[in-house]
Parts: C-alpha cells; sequence; structure tokens
C-alpha cells in the first residue's frame, strides 16, 4: 500500500465503507476542508484515522506498538518530559538513526527539534494515539507516577496526618512539585475520560484510583509519606478547612484541562488511616448528547418525545446514582428548547451549561434547597421545571403541585426500576389521586459499557449462558454474539463508552386505577401490560445488535430484574 487516494486508502485500510465513501463525496461542499477533514466532520471516520491513512499515502511504516520490543538505548535517548508532552516514542536505534514513533508524523519541525535532543537523524514511524498512551505509560510510567517517585525521597512530610502541623501541611501543599503531582492526578484522569478519581487511605499505602466507564481502576499509587500534603492540597484547592480532618467536607474546584473547563465536585470524609477523598468530573467542554444517541429504540423515543411534549404533567427519571439520569433529562430538555418557552432548573450541582435555559443551584449553607428553590421558580412564570432530585416529601409535594397547576415538571429519583418509582413517592405521603392524575410517564435507567471496536470479536453463547438466560435463550440459540478481547485503546478491558439501556412506564388509564389502590411496585409492572419491556431486556437487544455483553447486562441489571413479562424475539 504506498501513495494513492486518500479515500481508497481508508477503504483499504478498514476504516472506510464504499458508501461511506459515496456519501462523502456527494456531502462535500467546498468549505475549504481537505476531504479527510470532511469525511471526519460527517462523522463517518475518527481523526485518528486520517492520520494513519495520510502516514500511508507518504509511505511512512506503521507501528503496532503492543507488539514491539522498545530498546532501553534508545529509551534514554528522549528525556521523559519530552516523550510525554510531545506524544513520541522512541522505538530502536538501527543504523545510527532513532526509529521514532509519533502520532503525528507530519511534524517536521519536532523531527528535527528532536534530532537535536538525542544526536541522531530520525526515521519516522506513526503509532495510532491511544497506543501511543498506553506505550508512554508502559515505558516511562505516567507523568504522576514519575513525578511521584522523584518525591520519593523527601521524606520530610509528616507520615501521620493526624499529627501534622497545620501550618506545616499549609507549607507543603503550596510546594510546586506538589502542586503540579495533584495537577498531574486530575488532569490525567480528565485525558483517561474518568468520571471520579477516588484518593484512598490504608496503613501502608495511599491508594489512587480512577473509575472509567463505570469501573475503577487502580493507578500507580504515590508514596504513603505524600497522603497528608497531597489531601490538603486538593483541600486548598476546593476551599476546604484543612485543620478540620475528622467531620465530611463538601467542595469544589474549576479545574482548566488542554481540552477544556472541567470542574470537579471534592467529598472528604474521615477514615481510620486518613480522609478519604473523591473527586467527580463534571466535564464542561463535553459535547451535551443528542436524544437519539441515548440508546433508546424507536419505539421508547417516539413515547419519551410525546411525554416531553405535553403541556403539562410530570416525567420521572430514575436510577441509581452514575446512571445517566441527567443526561437524559439535558437531552430531553435541548430536544424541546424554544425561545418561546420559559424553562428553569434547580440542580445539585449544575453538570452542563444548556443555551437559554436558566438554571439554579441549590446552595443548603445560603438556605437554597430544592423545596424552597422549586418555590421561587414557581413565582418567575416557567413554563418547564426541572427539579435535579427529588429527595424528600416537601420536594415531591410542591414538584406534584406544581405539575397540577399547568406546568411541565421533569425530575429525578433513586429508585431501582420505574414501578417503583411509583410506591416510592407514596412512601413521601403524596396522596394517590394526585399520583394518578399528574405523572405521565417513569423511566428507568443503567449504563452498559460498549464494546470496543478495535478489538471486536464473534463467539457462540455458551450452554451456562443459555441457562441462565431462561425464557430468553430461545433468541440467542445459534445466535453470533461479539464481545472485546482486550487492546490498547480500550486498557485491555474490551470495553470503550457506554450506552443506555431503559424501561419505560407510561401511566395510562390502566396504571392511574391501579395508584389510587396504593399498589406494591409488582402491581404497577404488571398494570404496565405484555407490552412492557424492562431494562434488563432491552440490554438483551443491545447485545444480539453487537453493542454490548450479556455479562455487562447482567452487571447492571442484578437489582433491577422483573421475573415476569413475555420472552424476547428475533424480530425486537
Amino acid at each position: 500500500m504506498g501513495s494513492g487516494l486518500i479515500g481508497d486508502i481508508l477503504i483499504e485500510l478498514g476504516y472506510l465503507t464504499p458508501d461511506g465513501l459515496e456519501t462523502g463525496e456527494r456531502a462535500a461542499n467546498g468549505a475549504g476542508l481537505r476531504f479527510g477533514e470532511h469525511l471526519s466532520q460527517l462523522g463517518l471516520i475518527r481523526a485518528d484515522d486520517i492520520a494513519h491513512a495520510l502516514a500511508v499515502q507518504a509511505c511512512i511504516p506503521h507501528t503496532s506498538l503492543p507488539s514491539i520490543e522498545v530498546s532501553p538505548e534508545a529509551l534514554a535517548c528522549i528525556p521523559a518530559d519530552l516523550a510525554q508532552r510531545f506524544r513520541v516514542l522512541p522505538l530502536a536505534i538501527e543504523d545510527g538513526r532513532l526509529a521514532l514513533a509519533m502520532a503525528d508524523p507530519f511534524d517536521l519541525q519536532l523531527v528535527d527539534d528532536l534530532s537535536a535532543v538525542c544526536g541522531l537523524p530520525i526515521e519516522r514511524r506513526y503509532a495510532r494515539p491511544g497506543e501511543l498512551t498506553d506505550g508512554l505509560r508502559k515505558h516511562y510510567g505516567t507523568s504522576a507516577a514519575r513525578m511521584a517517585d522523584s518525591l520519593e525521597t523527601h521524606d520530610d512530610a509528616p507520615t501521620d496526618p493526624a499529627g501534622a502541623a497545620v501550618g506545616n501541611l499549609h507549607e507543603l501543599a503550596r510546594e510546586p512539585s506538589l502542586i503540579n503531582l495533584v495537577n498531574l492526578i486530575i488532569l490525567e484522569a480528565a485525558q483517561d475520560r474518568a468520571s471520579d478519581i477516588h484518593i484512598e487511605p490504608f496503613e501502608r499505602q495511599l491508594k489512587v484510583k480512577y473509575r472509567i466507564d463505570g469501573v475503577l481502576h487502580e493507578m500507580t499509587p504515590p508514596p504513603k509519606h505524600l497522603q497528608p500534603a497531597i489531601i490538603s492540597r486538593i483541600k486548598i484547592m476546593a476551599g476546604l478547612n484543612i485543620a478540620e480532618r475528622f467531620v465530611p467536607q463538601d467542595g469544589h474546584i474549576e479545574f482548566n484541562a488542554p481540552q477544556g473547563r472541567v470542574d470537579l465536585r471534592v467529598s472528604t470524609v474521615p477514615t481510620v488511616f486518613g480522609e478519604s477523598v473523591v473527586l467527580r468530573l463534571l466535564d464542561k467542554s463535553s459535547t451535551l448528547r443528542d436524544l437519539t444517541d441515548l440508546g433508546m429504540s424507536r419505539e421508547m423515543l417516539d413515547q419519551f418525545d410525546a411525554t416531553l411534549r405535553r403541556p403539562h404533567g410530570m416525567l420521572l427519571v430514575t436510577g441509581p446514582t452514575g446512571s445517566g439520569k441527567t443526561t437524559t433529562l439535558y437531552a430531553g430538555l435541548n430536544h424541546i428548547f424554544t425561545p418561546g418557552r420559559k424553562i428553569i432548573t434547580i440542580e445539585d450541582p449544575v453538570e452542563f451549561n444548556l443555551h437559554g435555559i436558566n438554571q439554579m443551584q441549590v446552595n443548603p449553607k445560603r438556605g437554597l434547597t430544592f423545596a424552597n428553590g422549586l418555590r421561587a421558580i414557581l413565582r418567575q412564570d416557567p413554563d418547564i421545571i426541572m427539579v435535579g432530585e427529588v429527595r424528600d416529601g416537601e420536594t415531591a409535594d410542591i414538584a406534584i403541585r406544581s405539575a397540577l397547576t399547568g406546568h411541565l415538571v421533569f425530575s429525578t429519583l433513586h429508585t431501582n426500576d420505574a414501578a417503583s418509582a411509583i410506591t416510592r413517592l407514596l412512601d413521601m405521603d403524596i396522596e394517590p389521586f394526585l399520583l394518578a392524575t399528574t405523572v405521565e410517564a417513569v423511566v428507568a435507567q443503567r449504563l452498559v459499557r460498549t464494546i470496543c471496536d478495535r478489538c471486536l470479536e464473534a463467539y457462540e453463547p455458551t450452554a451456562g449462558m443459555l441457562d441462565r438466560l431462561g425464557a430468553d435463550a430461545d433468541a440467542f440459540r445459534g445466535a453470533t454474539l461479539h464481545h472485546g478481547r482486550g487492546c490498547q485503546d480500550c486498557h485491555n478491558t474490551g470495553y470503550r463508552g457506554r450506552l443506555g439501556i431503559f424501561e419505560m412506564i407510561r401511566v395510562v388509564d390502566a396504571i392511574r386505577d391501579v395508584i389510587l389502590s396504593r399498589p406494591s411496585s409488582n402491581q404497577v409492572q404488571q398494570a404496565a401490560g405484555a407490552d412492557f419491556v424492562s431494562m434488563r431486556r432491552d440490554g438483551y437487544r443491545k447485545v444480539l445488535a453487537g453493542r454490548t455483553t450479556l455479562e455487562e447486562v447482567w452487571r447492571v441489571t442484578q437489582d433491577a430484574e422483573h421475573p415476569n413479562g413475555t420472552p424476547l424475539a428475533f424480530d425486537v
């Protein structure tokens, strides 16, 4: 493979189909973009696919980093900080030339600069960005891990957090090297698409974990003696009291990463071996999800859209923390927004800035709670109200009465499934006739990890899997399923990204009649009828479509299994 048209090379590499090429050529609009950039803008290929194709076109060799042995002699040619900063990995010295893996082998100025640094001419090799990231970590270590190693020898930090003087902690937390270490921990979490950072103190170790696609991954731990300084630095950044170590505290950090601003919610709790800290990352630069990107089936999407367009009533989205409830409501609000409607939200916290929508953040320290904030919103003449979470009977009562008086109200609730939302509101002493009159629909959801498209492989379900599927086994007999075998792009997990699985109960007349009798959740679910599709069954559909795996669906729906319902069919 060598020089040729970029479209033909992309097809040959398997990044683009002939139909996709035809679509791209048809949609070319003379906007001044190169053809590869145009294909990327249309969503037909990824940016690194273009880079690979351009490298092939320029006859620059492609290196698969997981399968290559990297020479220690070559690694010594370029310092770790330069390799990390410029995203390059030296591979070997051959015939007096340094073979260098690069994500952008067309940066000739960088090639000249690095050649001067190492004193050798450079032979360019192309490597995929994901493989480069893992290769840099493997051979140089992460930036945070290397910095922690450099601080290992400085053992003047107090080893006992309880005995450390506050003045000393202030001084340590303001050390440039310590500041950079904490910044790198946050930065690398943002680059790895982590949703949370966990810093956990134990007797002989301080563990750092990133939650990526809903699962915790343990990182290289910093030295234990840095624990007081690291935690104090985070508390200073979040505006917390570093002298108070024996009560929980909550704070907020605004962090500027290369990809944009990242807001972090900070929570500390005292444990036996010091304060445990969790930082939740809210990426303000991320793109708002479109309603069609959430993962709802076409039938459910139509029902959800119809509920969003009701003139009044209440829509509830339920699920545990981190299940994507707020993302679903944001997508719904964005979908129905018009300048002719007044939309106000009250949230804790505001996770994404919505254009044209008034957003409030609760502040209990100043007396702004969901309940009294909602009362104030009603005096603002809104058409649509979003309440971040119904946490108590008072908030539930105001939200329900708001829906009763001509407002469309969206909110979230912490329940395991859709049917349990009704019984939860009844437990909050909401009158059954109010519920039956106002609630229009309840959606329950979970997030499942999607199969990495770089290491996708087919397999047939085992007898054990079919046995566990029970009544749904017939839909899987003889079917070809998929999973990821693990690669550099997905950190050897076989998964990359997440997708929603859903169940929806529309409150029709049959369910309204049941609500009046204060039903159990099973009775509500039975009243939904044979057309009701549980989250687990929705997950099975996505397994059959090759989007996720049975193991992943079972993992996230253990607490939301419905024994009743009709068996899944192939034509769903």
